[in-house]
């Protein structure tokens, strides 16, 4: 007959269901706070925050340890409504000028929808020194990170050579263009409407990315439709055939 022991005891359901539970919960507060900033604007409090989750500001810190706790928490939940806007646009298949104008359109009608919630994470990050006042570098760098993905899924499918190192600076500088002259924008819109912005802005991004392309011997027909290429994990997957204008010129040389 075997003895029981409590060494290969498994895991205690309430535990379990306690740390469910507290996620859970995290998660309900964090929309409220998404909530209250829409509401309150960007100078919202933990109070009012507290207030639109129905609960006292010491319960709210019963779930996170700090204000910067919450603030790491809603930079996480912004940056995933970002890429659940994004990932579609970038992955559904377009000529390069539309796919790169999509994009940007997308980016601009998220941040005007969402306009006081981008506001408040450039206050954390003007206002905070500690990891929270990271915000909107912590979204700007997931976005790139996404770009970045993008484009290496392309030279890998299409066996472009591109360097890894310059694929992942030309994501960051993308995004940083973007952000950049969109924040400003945001601080004044009355001189641009977001149509003019959202043209300009996609002319810009296209020819930094075609410059790139052609310092690196690659010319693109920014009007033919560019295949989607295989996730550059999918090891199975076929590789993707290139569009006819993407046929490499030879790489420029330097006397």
């Amino acid at each position: 007959m075997g003895a029981s022991t409590n060494g290969g005891r498994a895991p205690d359901g309430r535990a379990t269901r306690w740390a469910g539970q507290r996620e859970r919960r995290r998660a309900e507060f964090v929309d409220a706070a998404i909530e209250a900033v829409a509401l309150h604007g960007p100078e919202v409090s933990t109070e009012q925050i507290a207030e639109q989750a129905g609960v006292a500001r010491t319960r709210l810190y019963k779930h996170f340890s700090d204000a910067a706790d919450l603030n790491r928490a809603l930079v996480e939940r912004v940056t995933e409504m970002i890429a659940a806007e994004l990932e579609p646009v970038l992955y559904s298949g377009s000529t390069p000028r539309d796919g790169v104008e999509a994009a940007v359109r997308t980016h601009l009608q998220w941040l005007t929808r969402h306009s006081n919630l981008y506001r408040y994470l450039l206050r954390q990050t003007a206002d905070s020194p500690s990891g929270a006042g990271q915000a909107v570098h912590d979204v700007k760098s997931a976005m790139a990170t996404m770009l970045a993905g993008l484009f290496r899924d392309y030279t890998a499918a299409f066996e472009l050579d591109m360097p890894a190192q310059w694929v992942d600076v030309l994501a960051f500088g993308i995004v940083g263009l973007i952000e950049a002259a969109t924040s400003r924008w945001m601080a004044d819109p009355s001189q641009i409407t977001e149509d003019e912005l959202a043209q300009r802005l996609s002319r810009w991004v296209w020819l930094t990315l075609d410059d790139a392309l052609r310092a690196e011997g690659i010319e693109l027909d920014p009007d033919v439709w560019l295949p989607l290429p295989p996730p550059s994990d999918s090891a199975s997957a076929p590789t993707a055939q290139a569009p006819t204008p993407a046929a490499a010129a030879p790489p420029a040389t330097s006397d």
